[in-house]
């Protein structure tokens, strides 16, 4: 038999129950949410596995509802104990998971509010990213802002959607302390222009990384896969730069990949800091 319950206190009863867990209803409600327009219209989004899962407990995003196996239920109430928490089965979990292997825990999450604080972007490193579409690469991308202590994430409106389950997997929980921002890049960047917010761009034709002067704060922008910075992005760039390949003018790949190059400028200017302290 299937069971469900509502947590209200650690000291919890199961409630048995003799039709499913997981309502036909529900699995098609939770299934659309591969779309954005239905993530969008209902505000609501879907995390998977337990890490993941589990350190969005101890987080600030608001989790609507969790359906569990009853091997994590323990754990999840340990993290917060006011949860509606529904028992399931492997099998029930597989028909609301969008991953290859089914997970023995999915949360289904609120979509937060975003603002923009400029004194915050004034003071700080930011990643701009100008059309980025691959969903693995925008994960990627809000990871390393995490490692790399960036809080502000700024996306051009045709970048990959941050709450699209293969972003939010490939993020590994990094989306809960990163703000990600969705904007109009052009109006967005001659902002910054006019608060002289210095805005660095990535060129094939840029100085080197590693010998050209880098500021503590500022805006870096990375352009699309295929296309890199688009022009309307392109004429508010004040600093281009660029990742030389070793040995010089030897033989080698056309590009990297946007994720691996964004982590290695991130990497330069973060060293930077360092070596002066």
């Amino acid at each position: 038999m299937a069971c469900s319950f509502i947590v209200g206190t650690i000291d919890f009863e199961f409630i048995y129950r003799s039709d499913i867990v997981i309502s036909k209803n529900k699995i098609k409600l939770l299934n659309s949410l591969d779309l954005k327009k239905n993530r969008t219209e209902t505000g609501l989004f879907i995390a998977e596995g337990e890490k993941l899962v589990l350190d969005l407990l101890n987080s600030e995003i608001g989790i609507s509802e969790l359906f569990c196996t009853k091997n994590l239920v323990k754990e999840a109430i340990k993290r917060q104990s006011d949860l509606k928490i529904e028992l399931a089965t492997k099998e029930e979990l597989a028909r609301i998971s969008f991953l290859r292997t089914t997970p023995e825990i999915i949360a289904v999450c609120r979509i937060p509010k975003s603002e923009i604080d400029w004194n915050e972007l004034t003071g700080s490193l930011s990643i701009i990213l100008d059309e980025i579409q691959d969903p693995g690469n925008l994960g990627t991308i809000v990871r390393l802002a995490d490692w790399f202590g960036i809080k502000n994430l700024i996306c051009s409106e045709g970048c990959a959607d941050l709450y699209n389950p293969k972003v939010i997997q490939a993020t590994m929980g990094a989306f809960a302390r990163v703000n990600v921002h969705y904007v109009v890049l052009a109006d967005f960047l001659n902002r910054a222009q006019e608060g002289n917010i210095p805005i660095y761009g990535t060129y094939l034709e840029g100085e080197n990384l590693y010998k050209c002067d880098l500021t503590a704060t500022g805006m870096l922008v990375m352009g699309n896969e295929g296309n890199g910075i688009s022009d309307s992005a392109a004429r508010f760039i004040s600093k281009k730069i660029n990742i030389p390949s070793y040995p010089p003018d030897s033989a080698t790949s056309e590009s990297l990949n946007v994720a691996v190059a964004t982590s290695v400028i991130c990497a330069e200017f973060r060293r930077r800091i360092i070596c002066k302290d």
